[in-house]
């Protein structure tokens, strides 16, 4: 639906609510209502002052409200946007499990497969580094010891959605594909795996927050829109943490599927 046919609704003069919140609540339904879809265009703010019959500014003042709650974007020469929310739903359960490594697939991209969408990875880099504290505690190191850091950022269809740093004992990496910036099919998983490495369990903990600048940066992320970081542990078989990888999630662009077993 073009954005001008859903000037529709009128103010209350009569409301304690702010002028400009009240055209805030008119557009915010909209899109949570379907009327605008992601990536349509919002009325101009010249049709919404002649609409509302209200001064630039409180235009203005409406459409921040909506950025800083991350619903619209705007661009600089085109207008304001409804931001497109790509959204993988993340099945805990089901991401790791190792019929995808057989099929050459990495968690990432069998995520994709299923959203329908086209991943892509960039900023690949491999170090040696010591291992800040709370990894190392993690991965059953001493404090300071020398791993394998690879870190990268992911994309769908275009849009940076993820950076995630994965830490590896030194040991199990050196000399293998995991030192590559392409682990090879499976990812690095596979490759511990190969090893001998057998997965078992995996443990994750998820917390939500506001981005850094950095991050902000690196996920195209606008005002209002948070992130997930989700701390994951690998174990083998015998028990030994293989793997732990530090990611943080545009908070739009993902939904967090759990199924917990009740005995």
């Amino acid at each position: 639906m073009a954005g001008d046919e859903i000037l529709v609704g009128q103010l209350d003069p009569a409301s304690d609510r702010a002028v400009f919140r009240q055209i805030a609540d008119h557009l915010r339904e909209a899109i949570e209502r379907g009327r605008l879809s992601p990536g349509d265009k919002l009325p101009s703010e010249a049709k919404l002052m002649d609409h509302y019959a209200v001064a630039r500014m409180t235009v203005r003042n409406a459409i921040q409200e909506l950025q800083t709650e991350g619903l619209v974007v705007s661009e600089h020469g085109r207008g304001v946007f409804v931001r497109p929310r790509p959204q993988v739903k993340r099945l805990a359960s089901d991401r790791f499990a190792r019929r995808h490594r057989k099929e050459g697939k990495a968690a990432f991209i069998a995520e994709s497969e299923a959203a329908g969408a086209a991943p892509a990875v960039d900023m690949i880099q491999v170090t040696e580094a010591a291992a800040p504290a709370d990894i190392a505690e993690r991965l059953k190191v001493a404090p300071g010891e020398v791993v394998v850091v690879r870190s990268r950022r992911y994309s769908l269809d275009g849009r940076p959605v993820e950076t995630a740093t994965s830490y590896i004992p030194a040991e199990l990496a050196r000399g293998t594909q995991i030192m590559d910036a392409n682990p090879g099919l499976g990812g690095i998983y596979a490759r511990l795996e190969e090893q001998g490495h057998t997965l078992e369990r995996f443990v994750e903990d998820v917390f939500t927050r506001m981005p850094t600048r950095e991050e902000a940066r690196l996920l195209l992320l606008g005002p209002g829109i948070p992130v997930f970081r989700l701390v994951r542990t690998a174990f083998d078989v015998n028990g030994r943490a293989v793997e732990v990888c530090d990611t943080v999630m545009s908070g739009d662009a993902y939904q967090l599927s759990y199924e917990l077993p009740a005995h």
